[in-house]
C-alpha cells in the first residue's frame, strides 16, 4: 500500500471546508491530478454517494468511482475503487483559530499486477501529494474570502 498524508492550515473554516470536500465534483478544483469529476447519483452529498473520476498522473489516464464512505463534522473519507487499485482519501479538518488544520491522507492499494508498480508509485505519489497540498490550500484559502 502506498500512504501519502500531509497536514496544512487554511484561512476557511471547518464549516466551510467539510461540506465542500465533502462534495467529490469539486475535486477538479483542488486535486492536480483530476481532469473530470461527474456525480453518479443526485440529492443532498451524504454517505453513500458517487462519482466517476477520471485521473491523469505521471501520463496514465484512470478512471475510479467514487463513494462517500463517512461524512462527519470534522471528517471525510471518499473512497475510489477499479479494477487496478482502491483509493482511500481521508480528509480531516480540525478549528485552528478562525480557520482550519487540515490533514489530508491517501492510501493507495494496487490489485493484482498492478502491485508491482507500488514501489515507483510512491515516488510519484509523493510529488503528488506535495501539489494536491498546495492546490487545496489555494482553493480553501479562496472560500473564506
Amino acid at each position: 500500500m502506498t500512504t501519502v498524508s500531509r497536514t496544512f492550515t487554511v484561512t476557511a473554516a471547518p464549516a466551510v471546508v467539510v461540506p465542500y470536500l465533502a462534495d467529490f465534483g469539486n475535486a477538479v478544483q483542488w486535486d492536480p491530478g483530476t481532469e473530470t469529476c461527474t456525480r453518479n447519483d443526485s440529492g443532498p452529498v451524504q454517505v453513500g454517494a458517487n462519482w466517476r473520476n477520471t485521473s491523469k498522473i505521471a501520463g496514465i489516464t484512470t478512471e475510479l468511482t467514487y463513494t462517500l464512505e463517512q461524512l462527519s463534522d470534522d471528517r471525510v473519507v471518499l473512497v475510489g475503487r477499479n479494477d487496478t487499485a482502491t483509493s482511500t482519501e481521508t480528509i480531516d479538518v480540525v478549528p485552528d483559530g478562525t480557520g482550519s488544520s487540515v490533514t489530508y491522507t491517501n492510501d493507495l492499494e494496487f490489485h493484482g499486477a498492478a502491485k508491482l508498480a507500488a514501489p515507483a508509485a510512491k515516488l510519484v505519489f509523493e510529488k503528488l501529494g506535495n501539489d494536491t497540498e498546495e492546490q487545496m490550500t489555494e482553493v480553501l484559502n479562496g472560500l473564506a474570502r
